[in-house]
């Protein structure tokens, strides 16, 4: 059985001021990147860079929408209460942004002017394995993984 790449993209959108930018099975949590994509859809790529350095550096945390049962409250965020500093799915965010910068600079658009148009994050495949136990027994674990796309277009 022959594998095909996944390089199909979720939403088709075309143009000369596009520049799009895709990883899969990032190893980060879903839930995480679900929240950060929701986070930065519609910003400009420079604002969702520094915001997301901010995150790492646990200055500023992630406002949690979706996925906020039993999330603590987080001082500074704006409008909400529930959130998080998911730094591990943050650093996959910032490699993805500095890729798609580079991308619409190859292309000749203008890296300060982007404007991020579609970011969308999905389950990867599930990697199983095992923890060796006393007793010689074992219990399973699952390692998540992550599916990323960011669309970005040049606006004046």
């Amino acid at each position: 059985m022959k594998m095909a790449a996944r390089i199909a993209y979720s939403k088709a959108v075309e143009g000369e001021n596009v520049a799009k930018a895709k990883a899969n099975e990032l190893p980060c949590s879903p839930k995480h990147a679900i929240e950060i994509a929701k986070f930065i859809r519609h910003k400009k790529v420079d604002e969702a860079i520094a915001y997301l350095n901010q995150v790492v550096a646990l200055k500023k945390a992630i406002p949690f929408k979706t996925f906020n049962r039993d999330v603590a409250h987080k001082r500074g965020l704006d409008k909400w209460d529930a959130g998080r500093f998911p730094v591990k799915a943050s650093k996959g965010y910032l490699k993805m942004l500095e890729s798609v910068r580079k991308n619409a600079e190859y292309s000749g658009l203008d890296g300060e002017k982007l404007e991020i148009i579609h970011v969308t994050a999905n389950r990867g495949r599930g990697q199983n394995a095992f923890f060796p136990r006393a007793m010689g027994r074992a219990t399973p674990k699952r390692r998540e993984t992550v599916n990323l796309e960011i669309i970005v277009r040049e606006v004046e």
